[in-house]
C-alpha cells in the first residue's frame, strides 16, 4: 500500500502527509548521501497521535517519503505561498539548500507525472472518500493534518517557530469558531507558545479539501519537533517531552470532533 489507513467513527480525520520514510529504489539510487538520511520528515507523528485510534479517528499516513513527491503540495506544482522561498512538488533541495539528487539525476517533467499519478494521487483518493464517507455519517468533519518540523529552519523563517502553528488559509479552510476553540485551548494550555495563520497557514491538503460552507472544516497542525524530539541526527523520539505536549493534543483533536456536534 502507498499509505497506512485506518477509518474510524468519530467526524475527525488526521492526516500525516509527511510522515513517510520510505524510497523507492531507482530513485534512492540517484539521492545524495544526506537525502538517504530524510532529515525534513515529520518524524514520529503516528507514535505522537497514538491516541487517535482509541478515540475513534480515521488516520491516514503516508509511506513514500516527502522527497519522493510531497503530498501536501498542489499537483500543478503552484506556490502556496507566493513570493516566498519553499519546496516543490517534487524537492530538489532539503530545507537547508542541501541537493537531493546526484549531478544530472533529478527528475524530468515525465517523471514528475509518473510520481503523481503512482504516489501522490492514490493518497489523495483516499482522503477524498474518507471525508465524503465521514460527512456522510455525520453532516460536518474536522479535517486535522498534522505535520512537525525543525524549530529553527533559516530558510522558511527568522528566529524559533512557536512550538504550535495552526493554519486554516487565513480562516478560509475553517469556521471562525473551531479555529478559535482549539487556539484558545492551546493558549490556554500555557506550556507552549502559540501562532495562528502565521508563518504556516496551511499547504494544499487544509486549502483544497478544507470547505466550510460544505461541512468540512480544515486546520492544520505544525509543531516544532522541539516539543517532543530530537533535532538532529538520529532524530529520536523523546517520551519525556511527549509526554507533555501528548495531553494536550489529545484535548485538541478531541475538541475538533466534539464541535461538529455542536
Amino acid at each position: 500500500m502507498d499509505y497506512q489507513f485506518k477509518a474510524g467513527g468519530i467526524p475527525l480525520l488526521v492526516s500525516m502527509p509527511h510522515v513517510g520514510t520510505d524510497i523507492p529504489d531507482d530513485i534512492a539510487a540517484r539521492f545524495t548521501p544526506g537525502a538517504l538520511d530524510k532529515p525534513d520528515t515529520d518524524w514520529h507523528l503516528v507514535q505522537l497521535y497514538d491516541f487517535l485510534q482509541e478515540m475513534g479517528a480515521s488516520t491516514l499516513s503516508a509511506r513514500w517519503s516527502r522527497y519522493v513527491i510531497d503530498l501536501n503540495r498542489p499537483p500543478e506544482n503552484t506556490n502556496l505561498y507566493p513570493g516566498q522561498d519553499t519546496t516543490g512538488l517534487c524537492p530538489l533541495d532539503t530545507f537547508h539548500r542541501e541537493p537531493l539528487y546526484q549531478d544530472g539525476q533529478q527528475p524530468d517533467e515525465a517523471e514528475v507525472q509518473r510520481r503523481l499519478a503512482a504516489y501522490w494521487k492514490p493518497y489523495h483518493d483516499q482522503l477524498r472518500a474518507e471525508l465524503d464517507r465521514l460527512l456522510h455519517l455525520h453532516g460536518r468533519v474536522v479535517l486535522w493534518d498534522a505535520h512537525s518540523i525543525a524549530s529553527i529552519v533559516p530558510r522558511f523563517f527568522e528566529g524559533k517557530l512557536p512550538d504550535l502553528n495552526f493554519g486554516t488559509a487565513d480562516g478560509a479552510s475553517c469556521a471562525p469558531a473551531l479555529t478559535e476553540t482549539i487556539a484558545g485551548l492551546a493558549q490556554a494550555h500555557g506550556g507552549y507558545t502559540v501562532a495562528v495563520n502565521g508563518r504556516f497557514k496551511g499547504g494544499h491538503i487544509t486549502r483544497h479539501y478544507g470547505k466550510p460552507e460544505r461541512g468540512v472544516h480544515g486546520i492544520q497542525l505544525e509543531m516544532c519537533q522541539s516539543t517532543y524530539m530530537n533535532e538532529t541526527l538520529p532524530f529520536a523520539y523523546r517520551d519525556d517531552l511527549a509526554a507533555r505536549v501528548q495531553p494536550l493534543l489529545r484535548q485538541l483533536t478531541q475538541a475538533a470532533a466534539d464541535w461538529t456536534r455542536q
